[in-house]
């Protein structure tokens, strides 16, 4: 049997069995909103990935995207910041996903690990946290990273790493969610930590031109990476068969039943690119980099300045 190429492995499931927990809101150990936690099986200390869903859409419905990282070595934590209601205000966002790291960072992650998952031996490696979010929640990633809004609570943790899937600032240029992210200025975000912007190639109104991931990739300073998966829209990376108000009125899911294409192109370049910097292995990211056919969906254009 051929080797397989370098970079191509991280597109196909990883080694490692996952196990899936929703974990309620509770008080005694000050988690204060409810998280999806996708863990490895095996003992070991893993990289944490803290996932912020997008507008109008469970954190549950990562459930595939997610599994995909975790498989490959990594301890996946994706909170409901808020439920389904026109709320575009991003400040409680903040403070939420503020608290939940914090939450992290005090041990009630190594809590759920080891009290409801029952898994002893695995442990989260709190010096190696990224954090990343889809639409909506790509903006709130942003906004965390760069210390804006109002947020009470100050971070117990530094951040490692940054991932912007499909971010959106607002409705249009000068319509920004508050705190407004975007400066419309070249390389004018500096969120001292490697970023990678993922994008999709099919426009849709929910993700309009100057206030999507091209504007903010424009906007990171390096190191920066930006990945768009051509043939794919804004919601293509959520499991199936999710009913979304956003599907048949603007934000429609492709309709070639391979959405599982873009869930693997996506999770495989979040996998890269963790392992570039949170753990210095950096051949997968470079050989996705040099050589786009690696993925199972095309990626176009593929753009890095580190």
């Amino acid at each position: 049997m051929a080797a397989m190429p370098a970079g191509a492995a991280v597109f196909k499931a990883g080694r490692f069995q996952v196990e899936v927990r929703h974990v309620k809101q509770r008080r005694d150990h000050e988690l204060p909103k409810p998280v999806m936690v996708l863990a490895p099986s095996e003992a070991g200390s893993y990289p944490v990935l803290l996932f912020l869903h997008g507008f109008l859409v469970l954190g549950g419905c990562y459930q595939k995207l997610l599994t995909h990282v975790a498989s490959h070595g990594f301890i996946a934590v994706a909170p409901q910041l808020y439920g389904i209601m026109f709320d575009v205000n991003d400040m409680k966002d903040i403070e939420s996903t503020s608290q939940i790291i914090n939450w992290i960072a005090g041990g009630g992650l190594a809590h759920v690990l080891k009290d409801i998952f029952r898994l002893k031996d695995v442990k989260p490696d709190l010096s190696k946290v990224a954090l990343a979010g889809h639409s909506r929640g790509g903006d709130t990633a942003f906004s965390v990273a760069l210390g804006l809004g109002d947020a009470k609570t100050k971070l117990a943790l530094k951040l490692s790493a940054l991932i912007g899937i499909e971010p959106v600032a607002g409705a249009s240029k000068d319509h920004q969610m508050e705190p407004k992210v975007l400066t419309f200025k070249p390389q004018s975000l500096d969120v001292g930590m490697p970023v990678m912007v993922l994008g999709t190639g099919k426009t849709c109104p929910c993700a309009p031109d100057h206030v999507n991931h091209a504007e903010f990739y424009d906007e990171c300073k390096p190191p920066r990476y930006h990945l768009v998966v051509k043939d794919y829209g804004h919601l293509d990376m959520v499991d199936d068969h999710v009913l979304m108000f956003f599907h048949n009125l603007a934000c429609q899911a492709n309709s070639d039943d391979t959405n599982g294409l873009v869930r693997r192109t996506m999770g495989g370049a979040m996998v890269a690119f963790m392992r570039a910097t949170m753990d210095h292995k950096d051949e997968d990211l470079n050989a996705i980099l040099a050589d786009k056919q690696l993925a199972p969906a095309t990626l176009e254009p593929v753009e890095h300045n580190p």
